[in-house]
């Protein structure tokens, strides 16, 4: 067994969370077990991850989207339902939101960009004055195979925009639902953008913006860096983890 704080230092330091503003409470946010036997990975908090998360055997649960988004909020509805079951079994809750989308080495888009073998790699995109995603250039790569890479990689179909070159030779990407940024890579003259989720102004800015636009799916273009922050802690600590993959489309 490992202690909970040691393992919450780790995440702390690593992601470098507390110099990131950020609306999500990252890092523990329901307190649990002191020691720790098993940490449980998932995307988002949710009361399906916590039972199959406490079927396990787990002590602490770590995931991208927590419980806490800088507001006040009564323990009461689904949001109680949730906090109630982790304090009944006595099971720990920790989020880590834009620490993991902008981390360089574990972080969504840089393993993203890293899965498509990019070069001269560098951060990209704003989100509230934070610097998230990363772009860099490709040699040449056909769109469609661009497509099949990241489809196999996140393991879910993509929705694609196809309107600018068949050729990419630079891109840019943005996990989750970052569709606004796409105009960020439209004025960046990049040739393709990737990320999550789409909405309705997107088929314009991509046909007005002669860009081609990747999305994955909020849920599926999020797990590389949970998977990969798993992957490291397991390296770290004398501990079990386990990723639980609740499946969601969207």
């Amino acid at each position: 067994m490992v202690k909970c704080d040691d393992v919450l230092h780790f995440w702390n330091t690593y992601l470098e969370s507390a110099s990131i503003p950020d609306a999500s409470r990252n890092g523990l946010q329901v307190a649990g077990a002191a020691q720790l036997r098993k940490i449980v990975f998932g995307v988002s908090a949710s009361l399906e991850l916590f039972k199959k998360a406490q079927a396990v055997g787990a002590d602490l649960i770590c995931v991208h989207h927590g419980l806490l988004w800088g507001h006040e909020q009564p323990l009461t509805g689904m949001f109680g339902e949730r906090v109630r079951f982790l304090m009944q079994h006595n099971i720990g809750l920790a989020a880590y939101h834009l620490p993991l989308d902008k981390h360089p080495k574990i972080g969504h888009n840089a393993c993203l960009i890293r899965a498509l073998r990019a070069t001269h790699v560098k951060p990209f995109a704003a989100y509230h004055d934070v610097t998230i995603g990363y772009e860099g250039n490709l040699p040449s790569t056909p769109l469609e195979k661009i497509v099949d890479t990241l489809e196999k990689f996140c393991g879910a179909p993509a929705n694609v925009l196809a309107f600018g070159p068949q050729k990419i030779k630079r891109v840019g990407v943005v996990s989750g639902g970052a569709y606004s940024m796409l105009p960020q890579a439209i004025d960046q003259k990049l040739d393709l953008y990737v990320t999550g989720i789409l909405d309705e102004p997107a088929y314009e800015w991509c046909r007005e913006g002669k860009i081609n636009c990747i999305a994955l799916g909020h849920y599926h273009s999020e797990k590389c860096g949970v998977e990969a922050l798993m992957k490291l802690t397991a390296q770290k600590f004398h501990v079990k983890t386990q990723f639980i993959d609740i499946k969601n489309p969207l």
